[in-house]
Parts: C-alpha cells; sequence; structure tokens
C-alpha cells in the first residue's frame, strides 16, 4: 500500500473531525428517530389489520390470499390519509432545521 488514501496522522487544527462531531451525530440519531417515528402509523395499521384478517381467514378457513392483501393496503392508505398532514408538517420541521444548521456551519 503507498497510503494514497490512509487517513492523516492528526486532525486538521481548525475543524474537528467529521465522523465524530456531536452535532452531525445528534442530525444523524435524529433522522433515524424521525424515520421510525414516521413509518409508524402506516406500519401499526397494517399490522393490526393483518393480524385482523389472519385471524378472521384461521376461523372460517378461506385461504384466499387477496383477503389478506386487500384490506393492509386499504389500511396503510386510510393511516396515510389521515396521518399525512403530520408526517409532512415533522419532515418539513427537521429539513428546516437541517437547513438551518448548514447555513450556520457553512463558511
Amino acid at each position: 500500500m503507498d497510503g494514497a488514501c490512509s487517513r492523516p496522522a492528526s486532525p486538521s487544527p481548525t475543524r474537528g473531525d467529521p465522523v465524530t462531531d456531536p452535532t452531525l451525530l445528534h442530525v444523524a440519531r435524529e433522522a433515524l428517530v424521525l424515520g421510525l417515528l414516521l413509518s409508524a402509523p402506516p406500519l401499526c395499521a397494517a399490522l393490526l389489520v393483518g393480524l385482523l384478517t389472519g385471524v378472521a381467514q384461521a376461523a372460517t378457513q378461506v385461504q384466499e390470499p387477496s383477503l389478506g392483501v386487500v384490506p393492509r393496503l386499504v389500511s396503510v392508505l386510510g393511516a396515510l390519509l389521515i396521518a399525512g398532514p403530520w408526517i409532512g408538517a415533522r419532515l418539513l420541521r427537521f429539513a428546516g432545521d437541517c437547513l438551518t444548521l448548514v447555513a450556520r456551519i457553512a463558511p
């Protein structure tokens, strides 16, 4: 190895290490939490309806695949319609915070 792609021995004195910068780590953590939070309404709706249709199919012994897919699809779409404004508001607020942070950090 010639060392052309290796990292320098010491970090730059004017800037911190971008991998361990607390601000970057905080934004990455918030992005992951936000992704989990925003995906919860449609996933919970699909889980609940999937469990109910699974129990109904097991009780009636009707094993039609479309009887499990269609109600789940409708419930996910309904959850997205109901939670859509909240999801959009949270996403826009996070994007605005990120852009404000970039404007504050960038020289």
